[in-house]
């Protein structure tokens, strides 16, 4: 029987490592930080204790050789978990990414499979700049072979990082910092959560506001205050970026009629743009309004708060959004 107790969203994924650890001993973790909550809050708390130090990786700082040497013990039959804390710096981890692991299965005929997980943490605000503050979801959507999904929520962070670790093939998993305290109940036991299917967070009838990861949570904030207003927002939580869930999305489009797409990464040739297109493709006779995106602008993040405080998405700008559509 399942045992429910509140956990928070670092400690879900804490608790879907040392799982899958404990159930695989293929499964180990390395990157930078691996020992230190300043880098990776207590998401790694008490692994290094339990399973050492051939387990538990701290590596230098090198990004494309940590990155290199898990995908080759992929290769060579390991499933290892490798973690950057601020996936600003995965740029340099880009040829083991994206040239090695999302192609190999392909160049190989499907015969030899890339089962790693490169785990990128979302570092927003705190004044940290345009090189300590980018989501780059967006770009990784893109390259074909790999799988990104964007947990919203303690239980999605488990059984997503569950569901990645036994994926055969290279999964990104993004998860942000902003979201670390967020509680609620979690099974004890291990589970997964389906790659490639959305989750409806809210039911609506007006007007779908689809979201991923920490935008999740303003926009169910935001649905509270339009439901005040006598609109009903049907609040989608993608969960996953690629492959994205179009069943999911067109039929609450088909239902609502109207869409508004809150994405945490930039607006231009993102997550948001892709959405978007894909509802206009397959359910544009629905639609009553044209679909509307709330996304960063184009431009680096500042290190000024007052800047932050414009620059950064909220559930005020959701509700403007939605409300632009009536």
């Amino acid at each position: 029987m399942s045992s429910h107790r509140i956990l928070s969203y670092s400690l879900a994924i804490n608790e879907a490592l040392h799982q899958t650890m404990a159930a695989d001993p293929a499964v180990f973790l390395i990157g930078q930080g691996v020992k230190s909550p300043w880098y990776v809050g207590n998401t790694a708390q008490g692994l290094r204790e339990r399973f050492g130090d051939e387990r538990v990786i701290d590596t230098p700082v090198s990004e494309n050789a940590m990155t290199g040497a898990a995908v080759g013990a992929a290769l060579a039959g390991m499933r290892p978990v490798v973690v950057h804390p601020r996936m600003d710096f995965m740029f340099y981890a880009f040829d083991p990414i994206i040239n090695e692991a999302a192609n190999w299965y392909y160049m190989n005929g499907g015969s030899l499979p890339v089962p790693v997980v490169f785990w990128g943490i979302i570092n927003r605000g705190g004044e940290q700049a345009a090189q300590h503050s980018q989501a780059l979801h967006g770009m990784f959507a893109q390259v074909p072979g790999l799988k990104v999904v964007m947990p919203a929520t303690p239980y999605d962070a488990k059984g997503l990082m569950v569901a990645a670790i036994r994926e055969p093939n290279p999964v990104v998993f993004i998860d942000d910092r902003w979201l670390y305290r967020l509680e609620e109940p979690v099974p004890e036991e291990i589970y997964d959560v389906e790659i490639g299917r959305a989750r409806i967070a809210r039911e609506g009838t007006d007007v779908t506001v689809a979201a991923s990861s920490f935008m999740v949570q303003e926009a169910l904030m935001a649905s509270e205050l339009l439901a005040e207003a006598g609109i009903a927002a049907e609040i989608i939580d993608l969960r996953t970026i690629k492959p994205l869930d179009g069943e999911t999305l067109v039929a609450s489009v088909k239902k609502t009629g109207r869409m508004v797409v809150a994405d945490g990464g930039w607006r231009s040739f993102g997550v948001a743009a892709e959405v978007s297109a894909l509802v206009a493709e397959r359910a544009f006779g629905a639609l009553r309004a044209p679909v509307a995106r709330v996304a960063l602008p184009d431009c680096p993040a500042p290190a000024s708060a007052a800047l932050e405080n414009v620059y950064y998405r909220n559930s005020t700008d959701i509700i403007q959004a939605v409300r632009s559509l009536f």
